[in-house]
């Protein structure tokens, strides 16, 4: 159901936020590393990130990226999902019919609807802050 943009971005956001934790900054090379992602698409996701304000980014001998309590508070899956990828995965058709809706509804409409209203509860009411406190291990996120 996730896009691997956005798995990728779900990834950096927890290392960058577990780190964070910690008052530790985080560099490009890092994240990708252990994230298990290309480093040229984790630059393009977590510039993504940075000018949406979800993470910060800091330039310079001792920049890296890192998030501040209140950004890892109000950051959660589904506000990372919609950066990357837009809103569809909370609102569009398990089919991917364009007519569909309550008044029209596929022929999964309401079992889809149903799932669809638990991803979106699940991935809008955990924050970013609570999901990096239970990385036990950090090789958790490959």
């Amino acid at each position: 159901m996730l896009s691997k943009t956005a798995t990728y971005g779900i990834k950096a956001t927890l290392y960058i936020a577990f780190l964070s934790q910690q008052d530790k900054r985080v560099r490009l090379p890092e994240i990708a590393k252990n994230i298990d992602s290309p480093q040229h698409f984790t630059a393009k996701i977590v510039q993504q990130l940075a000018k949406y304000g979800l993470i910060n980014s800091l330039k310079g001998p001792n920049g890296g990226f890192e998030m501040t309590l209140d950004q890892r508070n109000n950051c959660n899956i589904r506000s990372i999902v919609e950066v990357l990828d837009g809103n569809s995965l909370y609102t569009k058709c398990g089919l991917g019919l364009d007519q569909c809706n309550d008044d029209k509804p596929c022929p999964i409409h309401l079992l889809y609807k149903s799932v669809r209203d638990q991803v979106t509860d699940m991935h809008t009411n955990i924050s970013i802050e609570e999901l990096a406190k239970h990385l036990d291990d950090i090789a958790v996120l490959k």
